[in-house]
Formats: C-alpha cells, structure tokens, sequence
C-alpha cells in the first residue's frame, strides 16, 4: 500500500486555486460550500486525505446561469478521468454516470457531488461547489462480497499517491474550464460520451424508467419510455 505517513507534502495546485486542508471526519464538500457563502475567492479547494479515502471540494464563481454553470460537474469527471488516466497503469478503464458517479474497471469507486447558492436555472449563481469522494482502500475483509464497488487502490493504483492526483486532477480541471470558456459545452460532449455509461441501455432514475438516449446542449440526460422523451436537467443533482 502506498505510504500515507510520508506524504509528498502539501498539494500544489494550478495558478488561480488555492488549498485549504480539513482533517478527520471534517466533510471538504461541508467546508467548501461554508466558505463560499461567505464570500471566498474562486479556485479554492477543501481537502481532506485520509489512509483510506480522498475527499476534495473546489468552489467556483460561474458567469453563467446556472443551467449551464452545471456542465463543471461532468467537466469535473472528464478531468478526474483525464487526471487518473496519466498516473494509472494502462489497463484501468475510468469512467462515469450521468449523476456524477465514478467507476473504475467497471465497479463503482467513489463520485462528484454539486451544490450551488441557488436552484434556479435561469439565475447566476453566486458560488458553484464540486465534490470529490474517493475510497483509496476496500473496507471490507472479503471484497468479493461486494463486486459492484471497489477502491483505487484494489485497481492496480497502489503506487498512485492521493494528494499527486488531488493536484492533477484540479490541473485537468482548469485546463476543461478554459476549453469551455472559450468553445461552451460542445467542446466536452465528445469526451464526456466517451467515458460515459449506460448510453443506449435502460436506466431508472429519479422516479423513472426508460431508455438513455445522451443528454442534451447543457447535459440534461434524456430518457425515452414508451410514450415519449423526458428531459432530466442537472440542476436535480443539486443538493440542499
């Protein structure tokens, strides 16, 4: 197992973020959306690495409506990706739900949470939060109990250091900001379909059941039944 009690030191992040270290059970997603209601600058980013889990929140200030401020939450899956993909062997398939979920060789592995100042869709929100949760260890004394999840660390990651991919991972961030900056969502569509799960295949979500098309300009997931094509916007995966 990678050596947690010799850390690489603090993270080092890209210009315009900045760290903040949280420590035992104190939740970086909590403390992240604390500090934007107060005011922080944008680029900040709560972490919490822990021997078993990597816990991470980054606050945005988005210039957008929300609508399409909320295309960060899979941009920040593409950049997990991204960020794994250069540190991981080869042979480890990163990819990702429609909700944020994170999956490594196909087991569940952790996920992205969001939470914005408001829900309205048409509305700039004031701060933006994304949350990362990454189990690093498997928990269990017999992992083949549980063979839809997994850890990092039981991927062929064990030399894959938390805190090097906390700072690759908000440095892929940044790089798919600028991208979307400059060309608007289209620009992440191919990418994000590429690790994406379940297009084409049933799904049940939210009180629903139907077919998962793709998602739509701003990434709503639409699902067809039997009767017609439902749009389901992002801004459903805000939590309170």
């Amino acid at each position: 197992m990678t050596d947690l009690d010799a850390p690489p030191g603090d993270p080092v992040f890209p210009p315009l973020f900045s760290g903040l270290a949280v420590t035992g059970a104190t939740d970086p997603f909590d403390t992240a959306r604390m500090q934007a209601a107060r005011g922080c600058d944008a680029g900040l980013v709560v972490y919490n690495v822990q021997a078993d889990r990597l816990r991470a929140a980054v606050v945005l200030a988005p210039e957008v409506p929300l609508a399409q401020a909320l295309t960060m939450l899979p941009l920040a899956a593409v950049g997990f990706q991204n960020a794994l993909g250069a540190l991981a062997p080869p042979e480890v398939a990163v990819h990702t739900s429609w909700d944020g979920a994170l999956y490594l060789n196909g087991a569940r592995c952790g996920g992205l949470r969001v939470a914005a100042a408001n829900d309205a869709a048409d509305a700039l929100p004031d701060w933006l939060v994304i949350g990362l949760d990454l189990p690093l260890i498997e928990l269990s004394e017999d992992p083949g109990l549980t063979p839809d999840s997994t850890a990092l660390f039981a991927e062929g990651c064990v030399d894959v250091h938390p805190v090097h991919l906390l700072e690759a991972w908000t440095r892929h961030m940044l790089v798919w900001i600028n991208r979307w900056e400059d060309g608007g969502a289209r620009v992440l569509h191919d990418d994000w379909r590429g690790i994406a799960r379940g297009i084409g295949a049933p799904l049940d979500i939210q009180s629903r059941s139907g077919t998962f098309l793709g998602v739509d300009e701003d990434f709503g997931l639409l699902l067809r039944d039997a009767e017609t094509t439902h749009l389901i916007p992002l801004t459903t995966l805000l939590e309170d």
